[in-house]
């Protein structure tokens, strides 16, 4: 709008300009005591009005300039951030390109060589039906020859007294030495059938490991799927394969719906895209997951955009992210449940009634404590707002306390020392101004907890377990 009035400005003052500096008629030749005569007063004025247009037009010139040159900077430096960004979406792009056209060129090949190998195992499978129909035909034949064989036996005891015809004799050599010969051939040919089932067995074998590389190509072509995509992202609507109406809204309810195994679930609440989130099963509840800290893969040192986004591996150190958390928390009534363990492998769990206020709020916590063998740490939280190492929240915290104990975002309320995103400390380190920057649990009264691992989940307090 500054700017529209200093170009209105411009030109009104440019038309003045020119309507002074129009030419005019020469006045008629005034008598020589006319020319003498001073110039009036009104005259004068209308020297110095001119004079000030001059310097307001000057003067706006100068913010206009000014203004123009600090937009193109402005704008330069927009441009060179976008270009840097797509620089770096390209690479990206191109490097999943190449795995995927690799992995899609294995998968052929292997593809490939498991079709030669069932045309093959099926050619075998021919030859061995057809030696099978040929020895039942050979066994049958040996059985017609032996009971000829005892035909003549019979008869050759019947002639033991009398001589035996050249005839008779002759036939009983050619008989012997068919049988013989027979017996050969079955011999060969079990060997031969012996050995087909040998190469049977071997290509069965082979078809198998084939198969198995095959499942595992196609499951690093998943996984390298899944670690290209951020798995706190919202999905897609047609990202996960299913119906829209048929995403879960919560863990809860996929228990209610027959679900039994743990793992990672697309979800979608009331009023929010679906998203990823590690569903566990319990044989009463289905929970939400909603951090969990077993080790110190994962900083949990983030700023306020990574809390509200989510960060993390979901099925081992993760934080699922403040926004999910709030709209898991409008679906209805929830449970909060903690678990934790100690540094002397001692198990503590606590449980009480949740609800999450929105951004707007700076997500304001509110529970209050109803069962557990953890002592109470969580209560005296109720109505603080969540707070990081770059958005302090806490008006009763110092800023020398923020330095000293917040390390990790969480509801701190005047310098409470209970904080379950603290910094990792692979053992128990020594020192207490060093472990108040870890994972700890203070209750308002009795010893605080040291933790080497803790986990957070929800549930709906009217799933099908209560």
């Amino acid at each position: 709008m500054k700017l529209f009035c200093l170009f209105l400005l411009l030109a009104g003052s440019t038309a003045a300009f020119h309507l002074d500096t129009s030419p005019r008629r020469e006045p008629p030749t005034l008598p020589s005591e006319a020319l003498t005569t001073e110039a009036t007063p009104t005259e004068a004025k209308s020297r110095f009005a001119m004079l000030d247009d001059v310097r307001l037009l000057a003067n706006g010139l100068l913010q206009l300039g000014q203004s123009l040159r600090e937009f193109v900077h402005k704008t330069k430096a927009q441009i060179n951030d976008i270009f840097q960004k797509l620089n770096i979406f390209d690479r990206s792009f191109y490097q999943l390109s190449v795995v995927t056209s690799e992995i899609k060129e294995e998968e052929e090949e292997l593809k490939k060589t498991t079709n030669i190998l069932k045309v093959n195992n099926e050619e075998i499978r021919n030859l061995s039906m057809e030696i099978n129909t040929k020895i039942n035909t050979i066994l049958q034949e040996r059985t017609q020859l032996q009971s000829k064989v005892g035909s003549l036996e019979e008869r050759l005891k019947g002639l033991s007294d009398s001589m035996i015809p050249a005839d008779q004799l002759s036939e009983i050599t050619t008989l012997k030495e068919v049988i013989e010969a027979q017996e050969k051939t079955i011999t060969s040919l079990l060997k031969a059938v012996k050995e087909q089932h040998d190469q049977l067995d071997h290509q069965k074998i082979k078809i198998k490991n084939l198969e198995e590389k095959v499942d595992q190509t196609i499951d690093k072509a998943i996984d390298s799927d899944h670690s290209a995509t951020d798995m706190f992202e919202y999905l897609q609507i047609n990202s996960t394969g299913t119906e829209t109406r048929d995403i879960p809204a919560d863990c809860s309810e996929l228990f209610t719906r027959g679900e039994t195994k743990s793992g990672v679930y697309a979800v979608k609440p009331n009023q929010s895209e679906p998203f990823y989130a590690y569903c566990e099963m319990s044989s009463d509840h289905g929970f939400t997951v909603i951090q969990q800290r077993v080790d110190s893969t994962v900083d949990f040192d983030q700023t306020w955009e990574m809390y509200q986004k989510g960060f993390g591996n979901l099925e081992q150190d993760f934080w699922l992210g403040l926004k999910k958390i709030h709209t898991i928390s409008q679906l209805g009534n929830y449970i909060l449940r903690i678990d934790v363990e100690d540094w002397k492998e001692e198990k503590h769990w606590a449980e009480y009634s949740f609800s999450l206020e929105g951004p707007s709020e700076d997500y304001t916590l509110h529970v209050s404590h109803l069962a557990g063998d953890l002592p109470d740490a969580m209560t005296n939280l109720t109505g603080s707002r969540f707070s990081t190492k770059d958005k302090n929240n806490d008006s009763g915290c110092s800023s020398d306390c923020t330095t000293r104990n917040c390390t990790g975002g969480w509801w701190q309320s005047a310098c409470s020392e209970t904080n379950l995103n603290g910094k990792y400390f692979s053992l128990r380190t020594k020192g207490r101004s060093v472990r108040r920057k870890g994972i700890q649990w203070r209750p308002g009264t009795g010893p605080s907890y040291y933790l080497k691992m803790s986990k957070i989940s929800l549930r709906a307090l009217t799933d099908s377990g209560n």
